[in-house]
């Protein structure tokens, strides 16, 4: 087990992906993952994520710790909730949020997910 302090920078490969053509709403979303921590269970998570302009339908599974630090997003739930976030907001989505996620500016941000396996 390594217990040395991770650092969410440097290089690391992006998973490069775009939104299932059914979950797409608009635009041509382009997505970079890039994973720096996993945790042995692998159920804890964390590193960096960017995306290009577009919107997408959403159903978490995770609870997802998301810290902007560029661009702007708009989350809609599917009962009509509406926030927006940019750069420095911090926020949690909880496992079970249904909706949206949309790009309005191209963006990046800082996430820690955990996915409980029980």
């Amino acid at each position: 087990m390594n217990t040395s302090i991770v650092r969410l920078e440097g290089e690391v490969d992006p998973d490069v992906s775009e939104p299932a053509a059914d979950r797409l709403v608009s635009g041509t979303p382009r997505l970079e993952v890039r994973n720096f921590f996993a945790d042995g269970s692998q159920q804890f998570f964390a590193g960096r994520w960017s995306a290009t302009r577009g919107k997408w339908r959403i159903r978490y599974t995770e609870n997802e710790l998301c810290v902007m630090t560029s661009g702007r997003v708009v989350l809609e739930s599917v009962s009509g909730e509406r926030c927006a976030f940019g750069p420095g907001d911090a926020f949690v989505v909880p496992a079970g949020f249904v909706g949206t996620w949309e790009v309005i500016e191209d963006c990046s941000k800082i996430y820690a997910i955990f996915e409980s396996r029980g």
